[in-house]
């Protein structure tokens, strides 16, 4: 197993690890819980398609005290109906990906492993331009903070790549 030595200038932490380490280890953390949000979200999705869907969505908008023929409940329940006819084949395909990207990242930072700082890097990279653009268009604090943390995670490991390299 690849060790990486602690710096002189950074103080090993309480538990014995460098403060990077324990930093890479949150953000593996975070995208594991991220792997598992979507598998959980997956997962209800495919249990929700065994059932009857149109039933399930007109008697929650019944319940709310709306009536499923009037114009949004209805688009609602057109778009649930082209939802039902379509090919879900590729949106699995997609969730799948991204839940083995997720744990693959995951696995990668939480073992110091150069591959899944790059991983991390380039796929919260790809995150950023969208995230801009939706604080551009709708700020919001939630939407800074989003934006604001996936740049602070993937500036810190370039760092740690950029260390990597120069060490």
């Amino acid at each position: 197993m690849h060790r990486r030595p602690t710096p002189s200038n950074q103080p090993p932490a309480r538990d014995g690890a460098p403060p990077h380490r324990q930093a890479l280890r949150a953000i593996a953390a975070f995208e594991a819980l991220k792997g598992f949000a979507a598998l959980a979200a997956s997962l209800g999705f495919v249990g929700l398609l065994h059932h009857d869907l149109h039933h399930i969505v007109a008697s929650f908008i019944g319940h709310i005290g709306l009536k499923p023929g009037d114009r949004y409940p209805a688009m609602v329940l057109t778009d649930i109906d082209q939802l039902l006819s379509a090919d879900l084949r590729p949106l699995l395909l997609a969730a799948t990906a991204y839940v083995l990207v997720r744990f693959t990242e995951a696995y990668g930072l939480w073992n110091d492993r150069r591959w899944g700082e790059w991983l991390g890097a380039l796929s919260g990279a790809l995150y950023i331009p969208f995230e801009l653009w939706h604080f551009a268009h709708h700020p919001s604090v939630a939407s800074a903070a989003v934006a604001l943390t996936n740049v602070a995670v993937v500036g810190f490991l370039g760092q740690q790549l950029w260390r990597r390299r120069q060490g």
